[in-house]
């Protein structure tokens, strides 16, 4: 692939963002917009999402919202449809919505909420890389990015029906990297640490909490979504056309 000039360039790509009315979503989808991306941007939320495509037109960019369960195989179907409509084709999905139900030893988790969990941070995944298949084999130069947790690299405490999630998308997008690559498909994933979001929340907002979440981290601060986007922006571009099947961590150097 001819990478001269500006390889962050993302100028007449197409992008459809999920979990994006906040947090990571949000920032992948503002920088991806400023990169020069139209978009399609989904989640539970209508409302929030009207505000985040606001601002990706604001960077002059189309932006189109479009709410969707991403455990609900209908919602997946008519996002998917709806997406290549609006854009004619697709060259960049990121897969972000995610979910943590469960708190707790995984001997006190029910069967609901392994499902929920399951449903949003694996099945979700699958069926929308699936559905998508077909626009993103046409693209030529098609990036899926999927963010999963370095939860998913090590157990996280009291977080392990979520930490199997995140290792099973992790290992979903090595076997889709490895499937999909002769379509010229690329398929990699972040695994973030702990970054400033709503899922976070309880932790960045209690100062004893946060000083023993940082205690093991090479860099003793918090992540920030920004800082997120700016890798997905690197898996969705040129820059990273030789790299598909990793997990790029960024984690403050908490698994270092």
């Amino acid at each position: 692939m001819d990478t001269a000039g500006n390889a962050w360039d993302l100028t007449g790509r197409k992008a459809l963002v999920t979990g994006a009315s906040r947090g990571i979503g949000e920032a992948a989808a503002i920088r991806l917009a400023r990169a020069g991306a139209d978009l399609v941007i989904a989640s539970r939320k209508p409302e929030q999402l009207e505000t985040v495509a606001k601002k990706c037109r604001d960077l002059g960019r189309q932006c189109w919202v479009q709410p969707a369960n991403v455990s609900s195989a209908e919602d997946i179907d008519r996002l998917a449809k709806a997406a290549v409509d609006r854009l004619g084709g697709l060259d960049i999905l990121v897969n972000n919505a995610g979910t943590n139900p469960v708190m707790g030893p995984v001997l006190m988790a029910d069967e609901r909420g392994w499902d929920k969990t399951m449903g949003v941070n694996v099945k979700g995944p699958l069926l929308l890389c699936k559905a998508l298949h077909p626009a993103l084999a046409k693209s030529g130069r098609a990036s899926v990015v999927n963010v999963a947790s370095i939860a998913g690299l090590r157990p996280a405490t009291m977080l392990g029906i979520y930490s199997v999630t995140k290792a099973a998308l992790i290992m979903l997008t090595k076997v889709l990297a490895t499937e999909w690559g002769g379509a010229s498909i690329r398929v990699n994933a972040i695994a973030p640490g702990i970054i400033k979001t709503e899922m976070s929340r309880a932790i960045w907002q209690n100062e004893a909490l946060l000083k023993q979440a940082m205690a093991g981290q090479a860099i003793r601060r918090i992540g920030l979504p920004e800082e997120i986007a700016e890798m997905v922006l690197f898996l969705a571009s040129d820059a990273s056309a030789f790299t598909t099947g990793t997990v790029m961590v960024a984690d403050g150097g908490e698994t270092a």
